[in-house]
């Protein structure tokens, strides 16, 4: 039984566990960073994968983070000609578009999966891990956009977007 808010329980869930997902992520390349940069110009020593996983881990979060940024309409569109036209044809319009990326997401995932698969036996520079698992973030991302967008596509061609959650409570600001 959907919420209140029209969510079912495992929307709400994928929600959650993706915003933590991308918030742990961050977490980790910012100490990463902050750690490596203190390590090197206090003791004069660099921590030599911590460059390497910050990379992987900033590719990882614009991935996994795609499908919560359509959901808050934060995706580069140019919608000039939907809105010049009549009410009927933007709507057209929109369910086209939807479309378009959801045929481009699944290529995206199925060929992603096929090239992670590939790169498994190559091992990554620094950390010599297989070269699959960051590879592997642009086909989880992509299944990821396409499991967001089927629960998101109405409101998506409605143009009704998700407000942010905001960290502090909204102030009133006058000018």
């Amino acid at each position: 039984m959907p919420e209140p808010d029209g969510r079912g329980a495992f929307e709400r869930v994928l929600i959650a566990v993706n915003r933590w997902l991308i918030v742990a992520m961050m977490a980790a390349m910012v100490a990463l960073v902050f750690a490596n940069v203190v390590s090197r110009y206090v003791f004069g020593y660099s921590i030599i994968w911590a460059e390497e996983l910050s990379q992987y881990l900033m590719v990882s979060i614009a991935f996994v983070g795609a499908g919560l940024a359509l959901r808050q309409g934060r995706h580069v569109a140019v919608e000039l000609l939907q809105d010049a036209a009549p009410s009927a044809v933007r709507a057209a319009i929109r369910i086209a578009v939807g479309a378009a990326m959801l045929v481009f997401m699944a290529a995206v995932a199925v060929l992603g999966f096929q090239f992670a698969r590939f790169a498994w036996s190559l091992e990554t520079p620094v950390m010599q891990i297989p070269l699959g698992i960051p590879y592997a973030a642009v086909p989880v991302g992509a299944a990821l956009f396409l499991v967001h967008f089927a629960f998101f596509f109405r409101d998506y061609v409605a143009r009704r977007y998700e407000e942010p959650e905001r960290l502090e409570p909204a102030e009133d600001v006058s000018l």
